[in-house]
């Protein structure tokens, strides 16, 4: 593919989590339900309500791995039949640019990047390591939102858009937290792919109790943006013998695999939309971040078989409604002519997963994946449609 004239903006970018992102702001009389550090076997260890959390094995990122060194792996090209451990290679030291916004700026401007969403690495795990403790849970991601804008920044010349993360545990407690961020310019929020568990059990994230929420995101026009992570549905597998319910990075089988992968982003649009939160809140904007596209087809294919067998099930045609709110971002693996066939280009986006293992080393390789693709139909893909997410776009009245 020709190289681009124009520079880009990716999508799902990364930054390694400062050791106290967590804890910086953290209420003290929180620590021990939340998060706190210890040192477990000569090793820096974090623990999530007193427990170990092995959603990242080395929650410090020094060393870390190279990005991109498992592009190929994840590609399904291993003819040395590299398990994932040696797959990774040899780890390197942490660069300043994971950690320091002047330095991946630096990095953006020889990467051709000129705006990118970064999201957490570490926090899209812990959600599910507090969920039993809405109280702690809701505390420890204020204190890293909180650090968020001391590291990062919301908007930092309108560059980089940090990324909020809140918890759908306690209603009001994440009203009040949407309000927060907002008021401080973000511009998208981050929200895990899973039932929002609340005190009284788990409910779907459109359930009425959470009106509040989405009032106010609709008022205001943010994006919101859910990103994979830790979604709980190891409990799934481990229903068919697996070992273990909690998520531990690049470690699942081949089980775990095929039959979880896809499962979170699946059930949860297939919630907003058969529970009609779209309709109660017409100017919701939704981006699916690195959770692939795989399932898309299939959630369209129920889509059209449900909503023909009853049409009166729904309050508008699912698929219609799935192309008005939803934009996905696919792995640079999946078949990416097929998701603009069943989406259109305006609904596609851009994302390298920069500076993880499992994306691209070089975040404009992406546009090799564009086969196919017009001009216009590529610039939308690596530019225009995250500029677009990137303006809040408050209700109209």
């Amino acid at each position: 593919m020709p190289r681009l004239d124009f520079r880009i903006f990716d999508a799902d970018n990364h930054y390694y989590e400062a050791t106290d992102a967590f804890t910086r702001h953290l209420d003290r009389r929180m620590q021990r339900r939340a998060l706190q550090w210890a040192e477990i076997n000569g090793r820096p260890m974090l623990l999530a309500g007193g427990k170990i959390c092995r959603f990242i094995p080395n929650p410090t990122f020094d060393p870390v791995a190279r990005p991109g060194c498992l592009d190929q792996y994840y590609r399904g090209n291993n003819p040395d039949a590299h398990d994932i451990r040696t797959a990774f290679g040899e780890l390197e030291p942490i660069r300043p640019c994971y950690r320091n916004r002047d330095d991946r700026l630096q990095m953006m401007d020889q990467q051709g990047i000129e705006k990118a969403f970064l999201f957490p690495t570490l926090g899209v795990g812990m959600e599910e390591a507090l969920k039993q403790d809405p109280e702690a849970c809701h505390a420890a991601f204020h204190a890293f939102n909180q650090w968020l804008i001391d590291d990062w920044g919301h908007a930092f010349r309108e560059r980089i858009f940090g990324v909020p993360y809140v918890p759908l545990l306690d209603p009001e407690r994440a009203h009040a937290e949407l309000e927060w961020v907002l008021a401080r310019d973000a511009r998208a929020v981050c929200l895990r792919a899973a039932p929002a568990w609340t005190r009284s059990g788990p409910r779907s994230p459109a359930n009425p109790c959470f009106d509040r929420f989405w009032a106010l995101a609709n008022e205001a026009g943010v994006t919101v943006a859910c990103h994979g992570g830790d979604s709980g549905y190891g409990v799934y597998s481990e229903m068919w013998g697996e070992a273990g319910a909690s998520v531990e990075s690049f470690k699942s089988s081949p089980l775990q695999n095929i039959m979880v992968g896809n499962r979170p982003p699946y059930d949860w649009f297939a919630a907003l939309i058969c529970h009609r939160l779209p309709q109660r809140y017409p100017n919701l904007r939704f981006a699916s971040i690195e959770m692939g596209s795989n399932w898309v087809p299939y959630l369209l294919q129920n889509f059209r078989r449900s909503h023909g067998q009853d049409p009166g099930l729904f309050a508008a045609d699912p698929i219609e409604t799935f192309r008005r709110h939803v934009w996905v971002s696919p792995f640079h693996e999946d078949d990416v002519p097929l998701l603009r066939d069943l989406l259109g280009a305006d609904r596609l986006l851009m994302g390298s997963d920069w500076p993880h293992a499992e994306g691209l080393a070089n975040p404009l390789d992406y546009v090799d994946e564009l086969v196919g693709f017009s001009q216009a139909e590529i610039r939308k893909v690596m530019r225009e449609n995250a500029l677009e997410l990137s303006l809040r776009r408050p209700a109209a009245h």
